[in-house]
């Protein structure tokens, strides 16, 4: 993927900016200009809280070219507190199990390299378990 695509999706994937339809307050996400729900023109930019909970999830064993070092590895499909469902990589796990339900937060984490060593760096979203009680992934805040 070329530089530019990258810099396109830098408030989508640094900080989950979708949009938010004017005609029926629908959150969507990612953003698509048109609302899956009535229909209407939705260009109203729209930052979530990054904040969820696990709706479901699998361990996936044989990743895809590219992503070999990061296996094994769990995706998850979160449901935003907002209401949209994303699909996204669960971190910071440890030994921690996962469940359907428990909370999560977004992070911002190393996705992949672009290229060979000396090539470009590509961030994204990932999301971590959030306990409610102040501790985030195992650690006081």
């Amino acid at each position: 993927m070329e530089i530019s695509r990258h810099w396109r999706l830098k408030k989508q994937r640094y900080a989950l900016v979708g949009e938010v339809c004017p005609h029926c307050e629908v959150k969507i996400f990612p953003p698509r200009d048109v609302c899956p729900s009535c229909g209407g023109e939705a260009k109203t930019p729209y930052a979530f809280s990054g904040k969820g909970e696990v709706f479901s999830y699998t361990t996936v064993y044989e990743p895809p070219a590219g992503f070999e070092s990061q296996s094994p590895y769990t995706i998850a499909l979160v449901k935003l507190n907002e209401g949209p469902l994303i699909t996204a990589q669960l971190t910071d796990l440890g030994d921690q199990p996962v469940e359907i339900g428990m909370p999560v937060e977004m992070v911002t984490r190393k996705l992949r390299n672009d290229g060979d060593e000396r090539g470009m760096i590509i961030y994204g979203y990932k999301f971590r378990i959030r306990s409610v009680g102040g501790n985030v992934g195992g650690t006081k805040n």
